[in-house]
């Protein structure tokens, strides 16, 4: 998986957006084991997985608040 940009991100759908969320949980966990037993060749990767996943969540919390605010109106 790699870097992926919010540009890019803007443009899924939510179930999308969940699915990549899910991958890149899955993924930081993997990163997180690997490290635990001494396996994990690239350190950085874990925080730019971290990343990834706080991108993603802001995303989504932003379509939230947008569908919110549509009720709303």
């Amino acid at each position: 998986m790699t870097m992926t940009k919010a540009s890019e991100l803007r443009e899924l759908n939510d179930a999308e957006l969940v699915q990549k969320l899910a991958e890149a949980r899955e993924e930081h966990f993997n990163l997180r084991f690997q490290s635990a037993t001494g396996q994990l060749d690239n350190s950085a990767r874990i925080g730019d997985i971290r990343r990834e996943v706080a991108r993603i969540n802001t995303l989504l919390r932003e379509l939230e608040i947008a569908a919110a605010e549509q009720q709303e109106a």
